[in-house]
Parts: structure tokens; C-alpha cells; sequence
């Protein structure tokens, strides 16, 4: 009952990774808003949760992150249930256009970077002066594919995703010293609907390496569930205190034993972005 307590706003609650995630923060002990463009589809993941704990809620809330004042609102309505909330969760998104940059539509772009960019800003935004208040939160977004390295084909995405961890950056700086952590998580390529978009398109668009990649990893995705899914519980739970402002890979990264290191990683660069310069790899410019 590592979140006893807690109350946890959750966002793209019915997708796969929302599914796993509401249920491991839920048998955790935390209570729970979850928020998704479908009340049914929501409906559904809430009944399959049974109270572990006392006073241990579940709260549905259908929200278009389409629309900011709809994102702004849905850290009202957790206030309006609970009094405050223990952590954010920004796990929705969408995959976005896929072609090259300047073949797609700018309307498409836009959408792609409200959704995936603009949203998890709003509710990061009006989430940390409910955390002030309290002296206590954490925060988690979710990164993907093209953050650390370019990704041809899905500019809108990997732009979105790139911003946002910096983003995460700039907020773990903004929030010292209030008890809150900010923190990333690139979570691997997992069998969901977004992964099925990319397989249902032909590999001349895409790319011959990337639809392998990404087709080979899916067969996989077991694995990346389980360990996103323990990540993101680690980073909500005061195991991962102090922990701020780092992208931190689900698949890669043995981030089981982070707990340890809190005082390393305040002090380096870490699971951060960075530019890389000559020195860097071994050569002298100057």
C-alpha cells in the first residue's frame, strides 16, 4: 500500500498503458481520477477496481485535451473530490501525423502538439499551486520515441515529446524547494492502439528500419508494460523522493535502485538532454 492516501489524477485512463498503470496505482492504495475522451470506455476501467483500503476512491472524469480549458478543468473537478491531489500522471497522447514534415497538414501538426505538448502543460500548470499548497507532489510525463534522437516521419510527435521533456526540466527547477518532483518517462514501444497505427502503414512511408524496429519491439511489449507500469509507480511514491527533473528510460534504465542515488543525480546531468559538443567525443575545436 505504497500510495495509501494518495490521490492520483490520471489521464488516457483507458488506453493500454492507462489500463495497467490506474490498476497498479489503485492496488497501491492511491485513489483515483481518471480521465479519457470516453466516459464508457472509462466506466469500464473503474469497475474492474475494488477498494483495497479504507476511504479508497475512484472518480471518472471525460475530458478532450483537445481543449485546454477542458485539461484546466479536470484539475479543478480532483480538487472539487478529494481537497488535493498527490500526483499527475500526463499519459495520453497521440501519435500524430506520419510523413514527411512538409507533406503534412498543419492542421494535423497543431492538433498533435495540443494533445501531446500543450495539455500536459495546462495540467502541470494548474496542478503545482495545489501541490504548493500542500507542500507535497509528483508529477510524471510521459516521453516517447524521437526525445533523444531524431525520428523521421512522425516530426509532429517527436517535437511534441522533445518539448515536453524539456519542459520537465525547466519545472523541476521552477519547484524546488516545494516538496514536488517532476520527472520523465520514456517508456519503450508497447502493443497499443498507437503502435498498431504505425504497423498499419506501409514501410516504404515510414521506412523499412523503423517499421522493423518498431514491429519487433511490439512482439516484445510484454516486458515494456511491466516495466513502465513500475516505474511510473516508483516516481508517484515517496521511494523516488527528491528524484526531479530526469528522463528516464522504463526498458533501459535500472531504475530500481534510483531511490539510492537521489543525491548523484541532483548534482549531474544525468537522464537529462543535452548538447553534445567535440570534447565530448574526443576532439579538440577550439
Amino acid at each position: 500500500m505504497r500510495l495509501a492516501g494518495k490521490v492520483c489524477v490520471l489521464t488516457g485512463a483507458a488506453g493500454g498503458l492507462g489500463r495497467r498503470l490506474a490498476a497498479e496505482f489503485w492496488a497501491a492504495g492511491a485513489s483515483l481520477v481518471l480521465s479519457g475522451r470516453h466516459s464508457a470506455a472509462l466506466d469500464a476501467v473503474a469497475g474492474l477496481l475494488s477498494p483495497r483500503c479504507e476511504k479508497q476512491r475512484v472518480v471518472v472524469s471525460e475530458c478532450d485535451l483537445r481543449d485546454s480549458q477542458q485539461a484546466s478543468r479536470l484539475i479543478d473537478r480532483a480538487v472539487q473530490e478529494f481537497g488535493f491531489i498527490s500526483a499527475l500522471v500526463n499519459n495520453a497522447a497521440v501519435l500524430g501525423p506520419i510523413g514527411a514534415a512538409w507533406e503534412t497538414s498543419t492542421e494535423d501538426w497543431e492538433q498533435t502538439i495540443q494533445v501531446d505538448l500543450m495539455a500536459p502543460v495546462v495540467l502541470c500548470r494548474s496542478a503545482i499551486p495545489v501541490m504548493k499548497k500542500t507542500g507535497y507532489g509528483k508529477i510524471v510525463n510521459l516521453s516517447g520515441g524521437g526525445a533523444t534522437g531524431p525520428r523521421p516521419y512522425f516530426s509532429a510527435y517527436a517535437a511534441a515529446k522533445t518539448a515536453l521533456v524539456r519542459f520537465t526540466e525547466i519545472l523541476a527547477h521552477e519547484t524546488r524547494g516545494m516538496g514536488i518532483d517532476v520527472n520523465c518517462i520514456a517508456p519503450g514501444v508497447l502493443k497499443t492502439k498507437m503502435v498498431d497505427e504505425i504497423l498499419a502503414q506501409s514501410p516504404d512511408k515510414i521506412g523499412q528500419s523503423e517499421y522493423g524496429r518498431v514491429r519487433q519491439l511490439a512482439e516484445q511489449s510484454g516486458k515494456s508494460l511491466d516495466r513502465a507500469a513500475g516505474l511510473a509507480l516508483f516516481l508517484i511514491s515517496p521511494e523516488s523522493d527528491g528524484i526531479s527533473g530526469r528522463l528516464i528510460s522504463a526498458v533501459w534504465d535500472r531504475w530500481e535502485t534510483l531511490g539510492e542515488k537521489g543525491a548523484i543525480l541532483n548534482e549531474s546531468d544525468i537522464y537529462t538532454l543535452r548538447r553534445i559538443v567535440p570534447k565530448d567525443r574526443g576532439y579538440n575545436w577550439s
